[in-house]
């Protein structure tokens, strides 16, 4: 399979291109880094990496940022960061992708555990994952020629312990649970579903 991975070279994205490039041709993708840059932000550059891989099989998401802070100190600009890139990048992927992804090709997205246990300063992220989790379920019923699409829903991973303070009595999850859960999206048959690794 041509598989994409979008941050690539991320925490969780090292790890999907370390289990999936000994099987399959893996396209790695970064802001400043892998085989081809792009900015999820910018749908321009969005379409010009798809231009460039041309049609492929599977797409990964593994990337997209959003604000962590309190809801006292927020601004628009700053709720727009997660929208901007977590929910309108990877929904862009999906959009612009689906003139390129081959028939029975999959879509797997990436949101988390904020959706359903908020922790302080977290509303941000907790909406956007909450939105990602529901245009997936929207959108496996309208893409066409057998395309699919999942999106994986991780606790705080293990080897991020920078963030285990913000995230008070979560237990953090196996990264190998969390690399299983792209893995059963990519290469298993189901469609529409948020996979929760936690």
């Amino acid at each position: 399979m041509k598989i994409i991975i979008a941050g690539a070279t991320g925490t969780i994205g090292s790890k999907i291109t370390e289990d999936l490039e000994s099987d399959h041709e893996v396209i790695k993708v970064g802001s400043n880094s892998g085989d081809i840059h792009a900015d999820i932000t910018d749908s321009e550059s969005i379409e010009n990496l798809f231009e460039e891989v041309d049609s492929f099989d599977a797409l990964v998401s593994a990337t997209g940022v959003g604000h962590f802070g309190p809801i006292s100190d927020m601004k628009e600009e700053d709720f727009r960061v997660g929208l901007n890139s977590k929910l309108m990048g990877q929904i862009n992927l999906v959009l612009i992708g689906q003139k390129y992804i081959n028939p029975n090709g999959s879509f797997t997205l990436v949101s988390g555990i904020l959706s359903e246990d908020p922790v302080f300063a977290s509303s941000n992220l907790a909406a956007v994952n909450g939105a990602v989790n529901s245009f997936v379920k929207a959108a496996s019923m309208e893409l066409q020629n057998g395309v699919r699409i999942n999106a994986i829903s991780p606790g705080v991973v293990e080897d991020s312990p920078e963030f285990f303070g913000a995230f008070p009595g979560h237990k953090p999850v196996a990264m190998e649970d969390v690399v299983r859960g792209f893995r059963k999206s990519v290469l298993g048959n189901i469609n529409g579903e948020v996979v929760k690794v936690y």
